[in-house]
């Protein structure tokens, strides 16, 4: 099979890897619009069921993953400078550059043509491709192109939110809410290496615009927020990728959805099938789980139609629910105001139980304050870490 796939993201690349590991004749190209090398965004977080899809579909690339990924274990939470912390709910983070350098090496050793700088505007090219995968991003230029088949549907969030890094290594992920005179503003920052960290800023419209954010240039932009977030910055700076801009790069979160996600011999995949708000930290997971769907499907029907039918449906059904518990995750973002006349304690467990509470979840957060139960937690979990390391370990390296 001649297969294109049009974007060399973590989806683009790791389902290339799929397919010539499921059949080495296969003729895979990977098309990049970008040099190699470059790429935008900061640390992507996953978590453990991803690893463990990694682990079950490619060990060889799965465990560079994991020995290159910063690990956390504790979620901390400031309301105007008060602290409230817990223990649990482990996270992976990995500098999206080191990413695609794992995946690409990877996919070069299987034999996959990987082409840069590679901008895709007309597929009449590559019309003896027998499938062509778009995972082109959020603003897929193949989605537009066949809008109507795809029944396209596209929501824009109320807050604006920008992504930086920063020079500041948070080994905890950490939310921090402050409130300075124009309103609410916060940001969720976590490690992805050992010198630099990831900060996304997100604020309501009308905080935005009372902090002159739509006048003020790149610069002038770090410089006001690193200010704003000065206690818990403790002198670290602020910093984007986009050299060069007039202005700073301010967004408004798109959800994508799609009715269909596949149309004559083209399918969807990650961002160009489907958004969920990055507060939830899925973006990544979902990319790369739809490129071992879609390597299953194709391994299952050796009819392409058949194959991809059934991709379409497991896929969609399989992010109902995610997808349900994102809009959850945003709506609470865009409703901060209503929540911060509380206690620290209070607003971290409505904030960190927004998609639905355990039972447990209060009293887990109540015992986390206290520094020797927070040590016992920190125990147990790592016993639990140490546990699943070895059982990925003698996992055998059949895919899923």
């Amino acid at each position: 099979m001649k297969i294109v796939c049009v974007g060399g993201g973590p989806a683009g690349l790791y389902f290339s890897i799929l397919a010539k590991l499921s059949r080495e004749k296969h003729d895979v190209t990977v098309l990049e619009r970008n040099a190699p090398g470059v790429t935008y965004g900061w640390g992507v977080v996953f978590w453990n069921d991803l690893v463990d899809d990694l682990y079950r579909n490619d060990p060889v690339s799965a465990r560079e993953i994991a020995e290159a990924a910063a690990r956390w274990d504790t979620q901390e939470v400031y309301l105007r400078g008060e602290l409230a912390t817990r223990v649990g709910g482990d996270g992976f983070s990995l500098g999206r550059d080191r990413l695609l350098d794992i995946l690409t090496r990877r996919a070069g050793g299987l034999g996959v043509d990987i082409r840069y700088q590679c901008e895709v505007q007309d597929l009449s090219a590559y019309a003896d491709a027998d499938l062509i995968v778009a995972c082109d991003g959020v603003n897929s230029g193949l989605r537009l192109q066949h809008a109507p088949h795809f029944q396209t549907q596209v929501e824009e969030g109320t807050n604006k939110y920008i992504w930086l890094g920063t020079d500041k290594v948070f080994d905890a992920f950490t939310f921090a809410f402050e409130q300075p005179p124009a309103g609410w503003i916060w940001f969720h920052a976590y490690r992805f290496n050992t010198e630099t960290s990831t900060c996304i800023i997100e604020c309501p419209q009308a905080t935005w615009e009372a902090l002159g954010f739509g006048k003020l240039g790149p610069d002038e932009t770090l410089r006001r927020l690193e200010d704003i977030f000065k206690r818990r910055l403790a002198g670290h700076s602020l910093f984007n990728q986009l050299r060069g801009l007039g202005k700073a790069p301010w967004l408004n979160f798109k959800r994508i959805r799609n009715e269909r996600w596949y149309h004559d011999n083209i399918a969807l995949m990650g961002d160009a099938a489907h958004t969920t708000h990055f507060s939830i930290g899925s973006g990544t997971k979902l990319a790369i789980q739809d490129a071992i769907g879609l390597a299953r499907q194709l391994r299952e029907h050796t009819d392409l139609p058949t194959a991809l039918k059934a991709y379409d449906e497991e896929r969609r059904q399989a992010l109902l629910a995610i997808q349900l518990a994102a809009r959850s995750s945003a709506e609470w973002f865009e409703n901060v105001p209503s929540y911060v006349n509380q206690s620290a304690l209070q607003f971290a467990h409505t904030l960190l139980n927004r998609r639905g509470s355990s039972a447990w979840s209060y009293l887990l957060l109540l015992a986390s304050q206290q520094s020797v139960l927070r040590g016992v937690l920190r125990g147990l979990h790592s016993s639990r870490r140490w546990v699943r390391s070895r059982q990925r370990g003698s996992d055998g390296a059949r895919p899923a």
